[in-house]
């Protein structure tokens, strides 16, 4: 096993509606929708589907929405023993509100995602020591990724930490970050540095490597992407497609990385080959309906002369 997902899986709740509702508003005319979706299970989903060596912890709840995940992740091909069940708390659930526009808003209920904690992983630790690499996201508890952290940092294991959703984060646990993938409004709340400010993610990336990150790839949406290595800065520009529905876009990004970078590609080459299946998730609905194979991606990978960086 090369690749180690943990992180968290919740049951999605999809309204695509003409625009997403102001505070009080009511908007009808929508279509509703049941996916599975959770940033760790996205990414998860997304490596596995490009052709990764991966095994995903997770927790659900003990009911109906849990066991239909347990089925999913099964056809998946993931070992269901690294899938744990809470016996109290219900499964987690996205509400997401989607606009005919592509534009999307989400709200959360995390449930047993926020039960996975340190001593559930213990039985794991062989799983974290021997990856290649192991990706984590910020929708189980704090505690949990400092201690996966540590692990993987006695271990010399690349840890890559997508800090979605926003938060602030300590310094003893970004020293033990390899690669961070933090959007606008993440970088800006992670280091202080408002997005007015000129030249402000060359900012923002120095903040973070200044307390110990050694990569910082800052993600731009449809404005593409920018590495912060410690050798080098390239800007990669974002692959022009008709966007349906943004919603796992970022997740779809992260979990192809840590795929690529398992599969002899460079950092560089993994960025290019991420940004490719995001674009891609986008031209359909829904998180895990909307991830490419990894077929769907050197398909188009062939139709493009050359992916566009600076």
């Amino acid at each position: 096993m090369k690749l180690l997902v943990i992180g968290s899986s919740n049951m999605d709740i999809v309204l695509t509606l003409p625009r997403i509702p102001a505070v009080g508003e009511t908007v009808l005319g929508g279509k509703s929708s049941m996916i599975f979706g959770g940033k760790g299970a996205n990414q998860a989903v997304a490596a596995k589907r490009s052709g990764a060596e991966i095994a995903f912890i997770c927790k659900v709840g003990h009911d109906i929405f849990g066991e239909n995940m347990k089925s999913h992740f099964e056809n998946e091909g993931f070992d269901l023993k690294l899938i744990l069940t809470d016996p109290e708390e219900a499964t987690g659930i996205a509400q997401i509100f989607v606009s005919k526009k592509g534009e999307n808003s989400i709200a959360v209920a995390p449930g047993a995602n926020m039960k996975l904690l340190p001593e559930d992983l213990k039985a794991f630790e062989k799983n974290i020591e021997n990856a290649e690499v192991v990706l984590v996201q910020l929708e189980t508890p704090l505690e949990t990724i400092e201690y996966i952290a540590d692990i993987a940092h006695r271990h010399k294991v690349k840890l890559i930490l997508n800090p979605a959703p926003a938060q602030k984060l300590g310094a003893e646990l970004l020293k033990k970050i390899w690669l961070i993938t933090p959007n606008e409004t993440e970088a800006s709340l992670l280091t202080g540095v408002a997005l007015t400010e000129q030249n402000w993610e060359e900012k923002a990336a120095a903040v973070l490597q200044h307390m110990g990150v050694e990569n910082v790839i800052i993600t731009l949406g449809e404005k593409g992407s920018i590495l912060f290595g410690r050798k080098e800065t390239k800007r990669f520009e974002a692959l022009q497609v008709a966007a349906v529905d943004s919603t796992a876009a970022g997740d779809v990004f992260n979990g192809t990385l840590a795929a690529a970078l398992t599969q002899n590609l460079s950092l560089n080459e993994a960025i290019a080959f991420a940004s490719v299946a995001a674009a891609l998730s986008v031209t359909k609905k829904g998180a895990q309906p909307s991830i490419p194979t990894l077929s769907e991606i050197e398909n188009f990978r062939m139709n493009q002369i050359e992916y566009p960086t600076k």
